[in-house]
């Protein structure tokens, strides 16, 4: 579940491609530029460890500080806490400069209260949907870091999926549409792209039955999630098509 929480994420670029400079070239880019740093990042530690005899099955949280400082000392330990600090900011301020996008795009669409729609006019920064995700987040503070993952995992992999199918349907329906990013091919190869998630996330479902969430099985968690975004995007709908009809009515 870690390893799978450690590369997902991806698609959270897709949410700013209107912001990108020619998005065709540098997404690629930079994507194959993160992926090779990120594992590079991930089995260089590992590998210093194996080879100084470090046995990293029993690790816990703090493990990598108390590894550091037996090789290099309090030197190396203050610097493995400085950079997880700094990969922490980094990641955070990535999370909310995409997901902040994603209240503000429904709220356009009239998915959600227009008040989402409210930005600091001189960076543009949706300051009511950064508030928003802000509070959404404190709100898991109460759950462990393995809890958080499985969950993450679980309903991330979902959306993920429903992302492929949306990406299949608008190859087929509107396959001349002007897109900020194109993936190459048709909607064949839109459709294969999807298979390797689709597994990960079967075995996150498999995975998830045995791993309780405050007396909760974490599937059922994940799918009660999903039920409530799908009535609350009906609900909005609805009153998106009454506001419609109203608006029609008095012009």
């Amino acid at each position: 579940m870690i390893a799978m929480w450690n590369y997902m994420g991806w698609d959270n670029a897709s949410t700013i491609a209107g912001e990108v400079k020619r998005p065709q070239r540098t997404y690629p880019l930079a994507m194959l530029g993160a992926l090779v740093l990120i594992i590079v990042t991930y089995v260089v530690p590992i590998a210093a460890l194996k080879h100084n005899g470090i046995d990293v099955s029993q690790w816990s949280t703090g493990s990598w500080v108390q590894a550091g400082q037996s090789l290099g000392g309090q030197a190396l330990g203050l610097a493995i806490v400085a950079g997880g600090m700094i990969c922490g900011v980094g990641m955070f301020n990535a999370l909310v400069l995409s997901y902040s996008r994603v209240p503000l795009a429904m709220a356009e669409a009239g998915y959600l209260p227009s008040v989402f729609t409210r930005t600091i006019r001189r960076s543009q920064a949706p300051w009511v949907s950064i508030l928003a995700c802000a509070v959404a987040w404190a709100a898991c503070l109460a759950l462990n870091f393995e809890r958080l993952v499985l969950i993450d995992v679980l309903i991330y992999g979902a959306a993920l999926m429903l992302e492929f199918v949306a990406l299949a349907v608008l190859r087929w329906k509107e396959p001349q549409l002007r897109r900020p990013f194109r993936i190459p091919g048709g909607m064949a190869v839109a459709m294969l792209l999807g298979l390797g998630p689709l597994a990960l996330l079967v075995l996150a479902f498999v995975r998830g039955r045995e791993e309780p969430v405050q007396g909760i099985n974490p599937i059922h968690l994940a799918l009660w999630v999903a039920a409530a975004g799908i009535a609350l995007y009906f609900v909005a709908r609805n009153r998106k098509g009454s506001l419609n009809s109203k608006r029609r009515i008095q012009s």
